[in-house]
């Protein structure tokens, strides 16, 4: 099994070099993709020296800053085409913690999407500000029932984590191109997307640490974004123009990998 981890970097020239360690350390059978968006600080070309050095390091250059969705979808087409049978997802500032991932490589055997989650297991984030810890939860509420309708809403605690572990077939199966979102709203687009075409979707839980190096990258349109974005994303599955369950899960085949899911109406 391929394991290929998406690092999206901007200005992580104090992180870079260490997250790309970290990961590769977790096993030989691991490689990691670093999309860097032309940082300014040099992140790019410290990556491009790391990957001289060691096969199972990766860089994808992009032109300029377009934020963490575009870099995603990016990143994600380019695993793909590396052979990766296992993706995951995961920021380089070390808040999406390193010893976690041996645990997402032995869950996805038994679904199709690990999601590190700061909200299954109560509220395991350290060191935010009460503020936006308040907003990133009732956030998530607010994004769940949205989507997936009053009382119950989408069973996903985190709609808005970004440490995810994906199956090739997930991300082929999901239309990348047509997804919109940057920002938090593009960790609940791709969930929405995921659990509306039935993909069994496991949350797991992480403790968030907020980054120790460099600048956060969150700032407030993020945030409106990813309020506004639920609706849209709401509306395009009432006038079905949403992937939903795969033709050959409705029709009853089980596809490896898969189970059905709740969707939205």
């Amino acid at each position: 099994m391929k394991k290929i981890v998406v690092i999206p970097t901007y200005n992580e020239i104090e992180n870079v070099e260490k997250i790309v360690s970290a990961v590769l350390g977790v096993g030989s059978d691991v490689e990691v993709l670093v999309v860097d968006d032309n940082s300014p600080d040099g992140t790019g070309a410290c990556a491009d020296e790391i990957a001289i050095k060691e096969p199972r390091v990766h860089v994808l250059h992009r032109a300029g800053k377009e934020g963490i969705g575009p870099a995603y979808k990016d990143g994600f087409r380019y695993a793909l085409d590396l052979g990766a049978d296992v993706v995951v997802q995961m920021d380089a500032d070390f808040s999406h913690p390193v010893d976690a991932l041996p645990r997402f490589f032995e869950r996805i055997k038994e679904c199709d999407i690990v999601l590190g989650s700061r909200y299954i297991d109560g509220v395991t984030v350290v060191n935010w500000p009460m503020a936006r810890l308040i907003l990133s939860y009732y956030g998530n509420v607010y994004a769940q029932l949205v989507l997936g309708g009053i009382p119950h809403g989408v069973p996903i605690k985190d709609m808005t984590g970004g440490f995810k572990c994906w199956r090739r077939d997930v991300l082929e199966a999901i239309d990348i191109p047509h997804v919109r979102s940057n920002g938090y709203a593009f960790q609940i687009e791709m969930s929405f997307r995921a659990w509306r075409m039935g993909y069994n979707i496991k949350e797991e839980p992480i403790v968030f640490v907020d980054r120790q190096e460099g600048t956060s990258k969150m700032h407030l349109r993020i945030a409106i974004e990813a309020l506004a974005i639920v609706w849209w994303l709401r509306l395009l599955a009432i006038f079905g123009r949403l992937e939903s369950r795969p033709a050959s899960l409705a029709s009853g085949e089980r596809i490896p990998g898969q189970a059905t899911g709740r969707r939205a109406a």
